[in-house]
């Protein structure tokens, strides 16, 4: 859109506002199996047969199919024995659990966690604190112990972002020459209180966001006094615009790191800030086009 003018106010406050029901259209098809049943069938099939496959009501899965027609999710045909529904490309890479690049995984965390925790959104602002004790109950000094209700939850996080790296990963790597580095850590677990490994170049993917600017700061300085002289740390992180007005995906996940965390979405000058506080110099940043970007800084 070139401006204002072009906007079509009723109907984008109404896409608008409807948004969260697309959303739990697309996790409910994967959650109950549906392209899953689809891809495995290897042929269309009708919205009796995939009720009775996945024990169903007959009325309340044509409707998920025929929304998920609607969504480009599923593709139907009419013949003379009634409708008969099939995967589209998109669901086949991207939302059976078989494919390479599913994103079943993150779309289960989505759909069971983080759709929970936005209930409470207005009162995350509010408060401006993580809202895991009022949708689950759960109360922790550690934002990043809260996160998880069991350890299944916590694997299907791991899984879901593992899925996401799938897509974004090889952008984020090529971004910069890393053949100097021989010595790679990608740091993980509880890191404010293990040892961090002598390396060359640390890897710290989507961990910053997680926390406030002391705790990240703390952990940067971590992680210089294990550097060797002449490694560097690279963060893989989604950049907001230095003036915050977007990207949206980027404002979005800044208010789940809200809801979910202590942390925020941050600017390529805010992590530049961090990372010469703790130490390191030479901060270069490449924005991928994707979901996530990369900032790099040497010691």
């Amino acid at each position: 859109m070139s401006s204002t003018e072009d906007l079509d106010y009723p109907q984008v406050i109404l896409q608008y506002s409807s948004g969260f029901l697309v959303s739990k259209v697309m996790f409910t098809a994967c959650e109950l199996g549906v392209f899953d049943l689809l891809l495995e069938s290897g042929e269309p099939l009708s919205s009796d047969a995939i009720a009775a496959h996945l024990g169903t009501s007959t009325t309340g899965m044509e409707r998920l199919l025929d929304a998920c027609v609607g969504l480009k999710l599923l593709a139907v045909e009419l013949t003379q024995e009634g409708a008969l529904y099939r995967n589209t490309e998109i669901s086949n890479i991207y939302l059976t659990k078989s494919s390479p690049k599913s994103q079943y995984h993150i779309m289960m965390y989505y759909s069971n966690t983080v759709y929970l925790c936005w209930h409470y959104l207005a009162d995350a602002v509010r408060e401006g604190r993580n809202q895991y004790e009022r949708a689950f109950g759960i109360s922790s000094k550690d934002p990043f112990g809260a996160m998880y209700r069991s350890e299944e939850e916590m694997l299907k996080f791991m899984a879901g972002q593992n899925s996401v790296w799938s897509i974004c990963g090889r952008d984020v790597l090529a971004a910069f020459d890393l053949s100097p580095f021989t010595q790679i850590y990608d740091l993980g677990g509880d890191f404010f209180s293990d040892s961090i490994p002598e390396a060359e170049l640390y890897i710290l993917s989507k961990i910053l966001h997680d926390w406030d600017d002391d705790r990240c700061r703390q952990l940067l300085a971590k992680v210089h006094k294990a550097c060797k002289p002449g490694g560097g740390v690279l963060l893989v992180e989604s950049l907001l615009n230095e003036d915050k007005s977007g990207p949206l995906e980027t404002q979005l996940y800044s208010m789940n790191m809200l809801v979910q965390t202590e942390g925020k979405e941050r600017t390529a000058a805010e992590y530049s800030k961090l990372l010469e506080a703790a130490g390191f110099g030479e901060v270069q940043v490449k924005r991928t086009g994707k979901l996530y970007d990369a900032v790099l800084g040497r010691k």
